[in-house]
């Protein structure tokens, strides 16, 4: 949303930010910041685990002889191993029968009676012990029993999830995830239920983490890049234009003598001129002395001031501002609609999206000419997977400037989504086509090729795909982003690792302040086994998160890997690697 990078839909196969996925053969991501997975050949479920379900204790609950399960001579004469094991399936047929307490009280009895060597079947019956307790909601008893049937077992897969599971109901989510950890890596990850349970965790993590840190973190301003890269994606803002010549200092007047109309006293042309020196350190500060001392500019001042609030991640400064400038009635419709349109990016990012659609229907019906409200209305649609409608306000946008070429490289992206998830291969061919077009005709366009290249690499069509990425940097040599997609489709298409790290290396280069390119290497790293570097590249993207949503994305996957670091020292248990 309001920025010129290509859009990136919640679902699909093009490298989604939120989901990304190294589709090299083996990893894919589950759901927002989760745990890596690893395609297997399926194995069928055995009886007693539909669906990963691990309810029941383990061992037989068949009665043997006798209401317990075992016969009286083997009660009265048998090894203490024998008669714990009879012990253990009387219990299970009282836990089959829900007679949980005394189930209980048989688990207890087989743990007294087994022979403190025989550690398999020891930890069986505090497994079991625990599933009882599981039954009667006493978290910290199955805590301490599966605790017991893991040191005895430390690959004991039922006895780790049940933990698990207790732990969060105790809300230790950090232990709970490094147990989870270890069952997926155990079963391969190919158990719907544990893996369900690593993705909540992890996002409950990091919001929790997130929700802390954003508040209290320093402001940075993102690269001049990116700042450029979001005022261009705007035609209609008027903060963005360059100075007029009656705005220029007395003494930058024009050859013919034109006077200038405001001093440099004016706080809101000294940020404009900021603007254009890039000093943009400097923008909020001078916006302020202009609506301090109510100026004539002061609702440029305060919209301007809300937009690099946004841009430096303070929602909080920005809101009052553009809700400001919203209200101002004998205000500039131009600058209302371009509050509503960032009001409404603004609450997408904080997952509201009712409220963001509220905005941008306000910013269309109070300035029905402004064609950056159908651009960026349709970017909005396209996140919420209506993409008819996102086509039929890029339709709006270009009929009002038929110069855009971002929106119509965006409703050819739209047009390929729609075709694309409704596997309608001929629709596909004409959105192609369609991106071929808008290329044609608008060469310098480097969103257009970007967006063609993600729609090429979905088709396959690996080797036109990098011929696009590589018209995007002669184009745009600064954008770090294309250097990372570019290294993606290397790992995809070549399988080059070596190719693929050189080039989103080349992005952090070339922009420090990345994130997308410290995320996209760290993802790299935990599934080369490089948790370390993993975790640092992670903190390195946290620090330079511009929402809080996406800052607690960023804590998922860091927590992930450090997961995997505990579960490795741990248990010794690593996921294959690259």
């Amino acid at each position: 949303m309001a920025a010129s990078k290509p859009v990136e839909p919640q679902s699909g196969s093009s490298l989604p930010r939120w989901q990304l996925a190294l589709l090299i053969g083996t990893p894919i991501v589950l759901g927002v910041g989760a745990v890596y997975l690893w395609n297997r050949s399926k194995t069928k479920d055995s009886p007693g685990k539909r669906n990963g379900e691990r309810t029941t204790p383990e061992g037989s609950a068949s009665p043997v002889q006798g209401q317990d399960g075992a016969s009286p001579l083997d009660r009265a004469q048998g090894s203490p191993l024998d008669r714990a094991q009879g012990a253990k399936n009387k219990g299970n047929k009282y836990f089959k029968a829900g007679k949980y307490e005394q189930a209980i009280q048989c688990y207890t009895e087989a743990i007294g009676l087994c022979p403190r060597d025989n550690q398999t079947d020891l930890s069986t019956f505090y497994q079991n012990r625990a599933a009882a307790y599981e039954q009667q909601m006493m978290w910290t008893e199955v805590v301490q029993d599966c605790t017991q049937a893991v040191e005895m077992n430390p690959r004991y897969i039922k006895a780790l999830f049940r933990r698990a599971k207790a732990l969060e109901r105790l809300d230790n989510k950090k232990e709970c995830l490094e147990d989870v950890t270890a069952v997926c890596i155990l079963e391969a990850f190919q158990n719907q239920q544990s893996m369900l349970l690593a993705d909540k965790v992890l996002k409950l993590l990091g919001k929790e983490k997130a929700k802390d840190k954003y508040k209290n973190r320093d402001p940075l301003m993102p690269s001049p890049q990116f700042i450029k890269s979001y005022f261009s994606s705007f035609t209609d803002d008027i903060i963005s234009q360059p100075l007029q010549k009656g705005e220029k200092k007395d003494e930058d007047k024009d050859n013919e003598g034109e006077a200038a109309e405001v001093t440099e006293s004016s706080g809101y042309l000294k940020a404009k001129q900021y603007m254009e020196e890039e000093n943009y350190d400097k923008i909020i500060s001078e916006c302020t002395k202009e609506v301090e001392s109510g100026g004539r500019y002061t609702a440029e001042a305060l919209l301007l001031r809300a937009t690099f609030y946004l841009l430096i991640g303070n929602a909080t400064g920005a809101q009052p501002d553009l809700d400001r400038v919203i209200n101002m009635e004998d205000a500039n419709i131009k600058l209302r609609a371009n509050a509503l349109i960032k009001r409404g990016s603004m609450y997408m990012q904080q997952q509201q999206p009712m409220m963001s659609t509220q905005d941008f229907n306000m910013a269309a019906e109070i300035d029905t000419r402004n064609a950056d409200v159908y651009h960026h209305r349709g970017q909005l649609k396209i996140l919420l997977d209506q993409v008819e409608e996102a086509v039929g306000d890029f339709d709006e946008c270009i009929l009002l400037r038929p110069d855009s070429a971002l929106a119509q490289a965006q409703k050819c992206f739209a047009l390929y989504r729609q075709a694309y998830t409704g596997n309608s291969q001929s629709q596909v061919q004409t959105a192609m086509d369609g991106f071929e077009d808008v290329i044609r005709r608008f060469p310098k366009c480097a969103e257009g090729y970007a967006l063609y290249a993600q729609a090429l690499t979905d088709q396959q069509q690996f080797g036109k795909a990098d011929q696009m990425y590589n018209k995007c940097i002669d184009l745009e040599p600064d954008n770090a982003t294309t250097y990372v997609h570019k290294g993606l489709l290397q790992l995809q298409w070549k399988q080059d690792l070596d190719l693929g790290l050189d080039l989103i290396s080349k992005a952090i280069e070339i922009d420090n302040k990345c994130d997308f390119a410290y995320e996209t290497m760290g993802t790299i790293e935990v599934q080369r086994g490089n948790l370390d570097k993993a975790i640092d590249m992670f903190n390195k993207a946290i620090n330079l998160a511009k929402s809080e949503m996406e800052m607690a994305h960023l804590y998922s996957l860091c927590d992930a890997a450090y997961a995997q670091t505990e579960v490795a020292r741990k248990y010794g248990l690593k996921p294959p690697t690259l």
